[in-house]
Parts: structure tokens; C-alpha cells; sequence
């Protein structure tokens, strides 16, 4: 089993978009995966069209089983045609209750030990978390075994990736007192990235510069996103054809090389 989350400390950057479809895309590749929305939003919830609920905060803090809290994600919303067979998609939902996490458990590894009930039965965890840090990242931390950073190429953005950076680093002594493994840093995506514009150019040049070939070719900003969500589907099917899901299908390409190197 292998836990990634999705993380900057800038909201509106696109971390839940990546995160359902990377989490959908798992899934028609024959995987079992588990989208967890760690962000009190729900707005992963939302986006496959099913309702908020407590069910993070249950898993977490009332110590629910997972076939009380897990919902399947149908998966005709997700389908793709390059795939003729599908693992399975469920989704642990969220809502405001979410951001009581934290202060409601006692212990940083409540979320690890609560996560390994799945490692005979599931194949990929991946975390949506809220651009807010607090003591839940710091548990998420423990949990997870690698990251992708999204991050518009806008000021503001690349601050909260930098903090986000940060705070990891200061994670990683808590993982090494613990004898942990280093978090592997799946890399960073530029999302929304509009060519035309000078300031996304110049700053996916120093993004670049600065963290080389952790940097995924950038997502284009097309309105078929908005579309697709509009609808509760992936990008892939509801528009099969278009220019944004090729665009999806080379990150997805990109980044299923590097899970390989995602220790289970």
C-alpha cells in the first residue's frame, strides 16, 4: 500500500482537481485506491457528487470501521476508454467537521495505525488536505510515504509550496526520532499555467531552475476542468478527445513512473 498527499499551503491552486482525478486515474488503471478528503471544504466529496459527511472525523476520532465510512465511487463517472477493466474507487468523505481532527485525538500516529487496517486490502491511500496547516498535516505526515506539490506559477502560490516545503522538513525529524523513512517528494505540478501570460512564464523558469526535473510539464488552465466538475466527472470522461485530458494522460504517464519508486 502506498500513501501520497497532495499538499501547499495556498488554497485555489488546484490540489483537489489533482487529487480525485490522480485517485480516479489509479483506479482504471486496475488499482484499489482510497481518496481520503482531509480538507473541511469536502470539496472532494462534492466533486464525484456525493454528499459531506463526518466521515473522516468518524474514521479518525471515533474510530469507525472503514466499511461504515467508505463510498463507492461509481465508476461511470470515471471510466476510461483506453481501460477495459477498473479496480475500485472509494471515497472517505468530509465536511466542517474535519478541522476538529486535531484536537481530537491524542495521538500523532492515530492516522498511521488507523490506515494500516487497509494495507492487505488496498493498493493506494491518497490525501486532499486543506491549504491551512495544523497538528492534522502534522499526523498526515506520519501517515504519508509521498507527496505531490501542485502550485500555481504565481506568487503567492510558490509561498505557501515553500511553506509547505518547510514544514515537511520539520516533519521529517519526527519521521527520523520514529525511524521512519524520508518522505519521497513525487514532485511539482503547474497547474493553471497560461503561456500567453508573462508572470506564468518567468516563474515556471525559476521553478525550474530551482527543483529541475521534479517539475511536471504544466497543466494548462482550459475551461473543460470547470465543465468536467460542474458535472461530477474527470476530465477523461467527459470530454475523452480534448486537449485537457491529453494533458492529464502525460502527467499521469509522468508520475506512475515515479510511484515505482514509492516503497509499499
Amino acid at each position: 500500500m502506498k500513501v501520497i498527499t497532495l499538499l501547499n499551503e495556498k488554497g485555489g491552486v488546484g490540489k483537489t482537481t489533482l487529487a480525485t482525478h490522480i485517485a480516479a486515474a489509479l483506479a482504471v488503471r486496475g488499482h484499489r485506491v482510497v481518496l481520503i478528503d482531509a480538507d473541511s471544504q469536502g470539496h472532494a466529496t462534492v466533486a464525484f457528487g456525493l454528499q459531506k459527511s463526518p466521515g473522516v472525523y468518524d474514521l479518525f476520532v471515533r474510530d469507525a470501521p472503514f466499511r461504515d465510512v467508505l463510498r463507492i465511487v461509481p465508476p461511470e463517472i470515471y471510466r476510461h476508454s483506453a481501460y477495459t477493466s477498473t479496480g475500485g474507487l472509494f471515497l472517505a468523505p468530509g465536511n466542517v467537521e474535519t478541522r476538529n481532527i486535531a484536537n481530537s485525538i491524542g495521538d500523532a500516529f492515530t492516522i498511521k495505525q488507523k490506515l494500516d487496517e487497509l494495507k492487505e486490502v488496498v493498493d493506494y491511500i491518497v490525501f486532499d488536505t486543506s491549504p491551512t496547516p495544523s497538528l492534522l498535516h502534522g499526523s498526515i505526515y506520519l501517515a504519508t510515504q509521498a507527496i505531490l506539490y501542485p502550485t500555481k506559477c504565481e506568487y503567492l502560490a510558490f509561498d505557501g509550496l515553500l511553506e509547505s516545503m518547510k514544514h515537511r522538513e520539520q516533519a521529517e525529524v519526527h519521521r527520523a526520532n520514529w525511524r521512519l523513512p524520508t518522505i519521497q517528494t513525487l514532485g511539482i505540478v503547474p497547474t493553471m499555467y497560461r503561456s500567453q501570460t508573462l508572470e506564468h512564464v518567468e516563474n515556471l523558469a525559476e521553478l525550474r531552475q530551482r527543483f529541475g526535473a521534479a517539475v511536471f510539464n504544466p497543466i494548462p488552465q482550459r475551461t473543460m476542468w470547470a465543465e468536467a466538475t460542474r458535472i461530477h466527472r474527470t476530465v477523461w470522461n467527459f470530454a475523452p478527445d480534448s486537449q485537457s485530458a491529453r494533458d492529464f494522460d502525460g502527467l499521469m504517464k509522468n508520475l506512475m513512473e515515479r510511484l515505482d519508486n514509492v516503497p509499499t
